[in-house]
């Protein structure tokens, strides 16, 4: 009887102990590569109650789960950098594992640049190029110079004082349109942005696109729009960044910032100071090549989201000082002649949407951009260290934009359509400018019409109607369409009509001193153009690996392109003029194949072409004059250590150059090689990284040049053009933290 009972109690126990282990179990959600099948650790995810609207946030642990505790059926939202964000509905209790798929290949990136709403890269209407954070992170780029350099069918022209500019398919200057989250940056210095002061400290990623846009963006973007967009705090309560980048050139970066979010509202700061320390071959010299700069920027922001309401109030400033020291001047060796650049540039900007229904949508963004440039002159008494005031001048630029538009975009429907209005006006003051004070307005409708027969076929079709004060502007109008021939393969076509008024500087610039003789030419013609993009483009993903192959030509025709001329036989003055007609055609390859999770590689070429068909006066201006560029690019993830290795190369074919008559004589830019590589490793659940590596291992410094003219801004030496300042190596140090 005492065998039984004991017997009895023993399976009492054991039922019991496996009723507690049953029950001690907690509903979980595990996170899963899609490819690999390995855990995601500190993946961010995100419960939505349907009922209550509540929000509760957490991260993977290092088995990549998280306790499933919601007393209510929820939306959940996964996103881990590196691969697309899913978003599914979890029941309370249920333990379920999830896959997240890699975005290798940028396909799932979603771009803002020109879209009725925020679309897919390879949704887009547009061949849009995508420059996502962790590709910024792994090339330790400090600003868009760095960034750009090594990108295809892009060229970037160092400056010592002017900074740096792009050319896109061949055009470049004033028909290149640079956008900060949508606002145009102003303060164009002989009609180029200076790259070096659009820092990427707190970007998120930038969106290029290459051809006309001048139907959505109007004046300045007939070669094609740049928009950086910056990073926004979405999912965490409290986050925190902070980075320190050293160049064995002398530069020395620092930057942090913090945001909080409490329920439908945020608010966001960040501060950075960058320091140069400048640079020349030759340091007997008191005048350097490359010249010292100090940075400071600021950016702030407010935001608002709750409902079908989105509003965000922000602000951006920039300082800068660039120091020009000059060399001792004859006789005697003990007096010279600085100049002194101090820069300021400030945006203020309101924008606001209101959802009217999922598929219909009011936004409208409002913004004022100052752009201050003084340049004092000072000569210096080397011997009694007194310093004399010698001049100097300020450019003062203001600039309103307002724009608003209204988004019809239901999915599964024919037809749907964009219209809005865009309003500009620019006042340029100083003592450059004829009379001191000018400005042009520029007011204009447009309307984009997006219209799906089938499946497979998307036109959209764009119009713009301008009223602009100087100029009697016509209407420009874009045609695109985009036909995805299978799942795996697109072609995408684009003809559009381009405009652009002269600027101010180009119409009223009167610039004298002992260097320069400059003069604006009010009775400018307005550039307008014809352009053309035909573009294929093949993707295809394997169990591990992604293939993406893209084929592009372009053919741009503009009439009435302004150029800065020599006048007569006075090398020392210049004034802007008009070429009757100048034409650039090309072809690009790019090509990315990706064996995930490990390696990257991606290569691409351009074989661009330049010329003035009417002028007849030198033979070689009715051929095309050439210039072919290759990049590349390899990336190997050591999964183990947490760690990348990143090259990028790029070959700069020999550049023809032009004279100040506008025709191409015998001026060239020789070709040359740059070469950066970089090493990256995360620690504390990526919480840090650090970054080293070395940039210009080619060593290239000046690169031969047929005949190197000084022009009316710049100067330069025969027979050599400087372009980098040569090897350096660099570490940079990150720091990350967020609170859910």
């Amino acid at each position: 009887m005492l065998k039984g009972l004991f017997i009895r109690l023993i399976g009492l126990m054991v039922l019991l102990l496996a009723m507690g282990e049953i029950y001690g179990q907690q509903a979980s959600i595990m996170v899963i590569d899609a490819k690999s099948k390995e855990a995601i650790p500190y993946a961010t995810v995100c419960f939505q109650g349907a009922a209550s609207a509540g929000l509760k946030q957490c991260v993977t642990d290092k088995a990549g789960k998280v306790p499933n505790e919601i007393k209510e059926k929820s939306k959940i939202s996964i996103s881990f950098i590196g691969y697309e964000t899913l978003v599914d509905t979890v029941e309370p209790g249920e333990t379920t594992t999830l896959f997240l798929v890699p975005a290798v290949l940028n396909m799932s990136e979603f771009v803002v640049t020109a879209q009725m709403k925020p679309e897919k890269v390879d949704k887009s209407i547009y061949k849009i190029n995508v420059i996502n954070s962790r590709q910024i992170e792994r090339k330790a780029a400090t600003n868009l110079t760095d960034l750009l350099s090594t990108e295809s069918n892009m060229r970037i022209s160092q400056g010592g004082v002017l900074g740096t500019s792009l050319s896109l398919q061949g055009l470049s200057g004033e028909n290149v349109k640079f956008l900060v989250d949508g606002v145009p940056v102003v303060g164009r210095i002989n009609g180029n942005i200076d790259l070096n002061q659009l820092n990427l400290y707190n970007v998120d990623h930038v969106e290029i696109i290459e051809g006309p846009m001048s139907v959505i963006y109007g004046s300045n973007a007939i070669a094609g729009v740049v928009n950086i967009i910056t990073k926004e705090n979405r999912n965490s309560s409290v986050t925190a960044f902070a980075n320190a980048y050293f160049e064995s050139v002398g530069v020395y970066n620092f930057n942090a910032g913090s945001s909080v979010r409490r329920k439908n509202n945020q608010v966001s700061l960040d501060l950075s100071r960058n320091f140069f320390d400048g640079y020349s071959s030759n340091d007997t010299l008191r005048s350097m090549q490359w010249k010292p700069r100090r940075q400071n920027n600021a950016d702030a922001y407010y935001l608002y989201s709750g409902g079908k309401t989105r509003v965000k109030l922000s602000i951006q400033y920039f300082d800068e000082l660039i120091q020009d020291k000059g060399d001792l001047q004859k006789p005697y060796y003990e007096t010279a002649i600085d100049n002194f650049y101090h820069t300021i540039r400030q945006t203020s900007k309101a924008e606001a949407s209101y959802a009217i229904s999922p598929n219909r949508q009011i936004s409208m963004v409002g913004a004022y951009s100052t752009f201050n440039r003084k340049r004092e002159v000072y000569q210096n008494d080397l011997t009694t260290l007194q310093k004399k005031p010698a001049g100097g001048d300020t450019t003062l630029v203001g600039s309103y934009l307002l724009r608003a538009w209204y988004n019809r975009n239901y999915p599964g429907e024919k037809l749907n359509y964009q219209a809005g209005f865009d309003g500009n006006l620019e006042k340029n003051g100083g003592e450059r400018i004829a009379g001191g004070s000018q400005q042009i307005g520029d007011y204009a409708g447009f309307f984009s019409m997006k219209y799906d027969p089938d499946k497979k076929i998307t036109i959209q079709p764009g119009a713009r109607f301008t009223y602009n004060t100087k100029y009697k502007a016509p209407v420009v109008y874009s045609l695109n369409v985009k036909y995805a021939v299978t799942p795996n393969t697109a072609v995408r076509a684009t003809y559009a009509r381009g405009f652009r008024a002269p600027s101010i500087k180009e119409l009223y610039l009167d610039f004298v001193d002992i260097n320069h003789n400059l003069h604006g030419n009010p009775d400018l013609q307005a550039e307008s153009s014809h352009n053309v993009n035909l573009n294929f483009s093949y993707n295809r993903e394997t169990s591990n690996a992604y293939l993406n192959t893209e084929l592009g030509l372009f053919y741009n025709y503009v009439d009435n392109m302004i150029w800065l001329f020599q006048v007569g036989n006075d090398i020392s003055t210049y004034t802007y003029g008009n070429i009757s007609k100048f034409i650039s055609q090309g072809i690009q390859a790019n090509a990315t194949i990706s064996f995930y999770p490990r390696l990257t590689l991606k290569g691409g070429f351009s074989h661009v072409g330049r010329k003035f068909p009417d002028n007849t006066a030198d033979v070689g201006d009715k051929k095309f004059h050439y210039s072919t560029d290759f990049n590349a690019m390899a990336t190997y993830n050591f999964e183990k250590w947490n760690a990348s290795l990143t090259a990028n190369y790029k070959y700069t074919g020999r550049f023809p150059q032009l004279t100040p008559d506008g025709v191409f004589a015998n001026d060239y830019i020789g070709g040359y090689s740059n070469l950066d590589v970089s090493i990256m490793k995360s620690f504390m659940q990526n919480m840090f990284s650090v970054s080293v590596g070395g940039k210009n291992l080619l060593n290239v410094k000046d690169v031969s040049a047929g005949i190197v003219n000084s022009g009316a801004h710049s100067g330069g030496s025969d027979g050599a053009s400087r372009v980098a300042w040569g090897r350096t190596a660099f570490v940079k140090l990150t720091y990350n933290f967020k609170k859910f």
